[in-house]
């Protein structure tokens, strides 16, 4: 979800999988101030089709936890979030994100609902320290507790289709009773009381599990769910894989799609904006833009001429002058496509319209098309 360094971070961290990582023969990168892999020797490729098809792991333990708990827990959550927490029921999360004033992104975050005044957010990896910072701040003046968790937890995505099946071997609890955005606890590899959340980043069905930190026990549950998805087909999966498959289904990054620079409307995010609660941070300036308009929006585009857009390039109109940015781009392996993420001006964002986009000095046709790009079928 982020890509944006923290400056914070001056000392580069590993997760407990980083020796686990290096003996499957990963490619390791600095993300953001953490060792992760951004892929396997299977392949960026493979990894993004196994999500697709079958199932596929990830080692997700750099992202942040919070949890803010107490008697005034809700309000406090209420004030710093957009979405409306009141309606999660015990065991529901919800994609939400935290907001400046001026209806800007802090981060987007996804809330679990642990209790009637307890909440767990799941935070970015490089927005840790400035996440904790402001929820600290901005929760004050209320009576509530709020936690930094981030280092108690490995947090493992098993994502895929056949993602339930490989967890399902694992633990007692019935994954079949919990539905898309809903978590349980439950034992998983002889671990009691784990978190097991049925959410993801990658446009597929798919669980996370959040095990105790410590080396020896995170390395045995890893080393557990690719045994026990080895009749699936399963590949552990990179950052490379993460950053595709995230893409194909049009979900918003951290210091790309969404910023401190963009609103939530211009972000095409308003379904998770609920302006009917009570009064939260951002939420005038939301009020104001919804009545004034906005200027630019985020759209899909699917490259017509070889070649792929990057974060940064230029898109321009027909006589070759800039009317917005590439926020994100790759080749997509499941739609064999090469596809951007872009903020374009209201008169270019209908669909089929044409657009240039500068590859190299030269202007390269692209086209608007609906998004998300990729749709998970409905299984049975």
């Amino acid at each position: 979800m982020s890509s944006t360094p923290d400056d914070s971070t001056a000392v580069i961290r590993k997760t407990a999988l980083n020796a686990v990582h290096r003996k499957l023969g990963a490619k390791m990168v600095d993300f953001n101030g953490w060792d992760m892999p951004v892929e396997y020797p299977a392949g960026l490729i493979a990894e993004h089709l196994a999500v697709r098809s079958g199932v596929g792991i990830f080692d997700v333990s750099h992202m942040g936890d919070i949890r803010v708990s107490g008697r005034q827990a809700l309000p406090a959550v209420q004030h710093i979030t957009m979405n409306d927490a009141s309606k999660l029921q015990l065991g529901q999360c919800q994609y939400s994100a935290m907001l400046y004033p001026q209806g800007t992104f802090v981060d987007d975050v996804i809330v679990h609902r642990f209790g009637e005044n307890d909440f767990f957010f799941v935070i970015n990896a490089g927005t840790r320290e400035k996440d904790i910072a402001w929820v600290r701040e901005n929760t004050r003046s209320f009576d509530c507790k709020v936690e930094h968790l981030s280092d108690d937890f490995t947090q493992i995505a098993i994502q895929g289709p056949r993602g339930v099946d490989v967890l399902q071997k694992l633990t007692d609890a019935d994954l079949s009773k919990v539905k898309f955005y809903w978590f349980t606890r439950g034992t998983v590899c002889g671990l009691q009381d784990i978190l097991i959340a049925r959410t993801g980043y990658t446009a597929e069905d798919g669980f996370e599990i959040y095990v105790p930190t410590d080396t020896a026990t995170s390395e045995r549950v890893w080393n557990e769910v690719l045994a026990a998805g080895k009749e699936f087909g399963v590949l552990p999966c990179g950052l490379g894989a993460r950053n595709t498959l995230r893409l194909e289904g049009k979900l918003a990054l951290y210091g790309h799609e969404i910023s401190d620079s963009i609103t939530v409307w211009e972000a095409g995010l308003d379904r998770w904006l609920k302006m009917d609660k009570a009064e939260f941070i951002g939420r005038r300036s939301l009020e104001r833009q919804q009545t004034d308009g906005v200027t630019r929006t985020l759209v899909g585009l699917e490259m017509i001429e070889r070649g792929i857009g990057r974060d940064g390039y230029k898109v321009l109109d027909e006589n070759g002058k800039q009317i917005g940015q590439v926020t994100s781009g790759s080749y997509a392996p499941f739609l064999k496509k090469n596809i951007d993420l872009a903020y374009v001006p209201l008169s270019h964002a209908k669909v089929d319209a044409v657009v240039g986009v500068e590859i190299r000095g030269n202007a390269v046709k692209a086209k608007v098309v609906p998004t998300p790009f990729y749709k998970r079928p409905k299984r049975s």
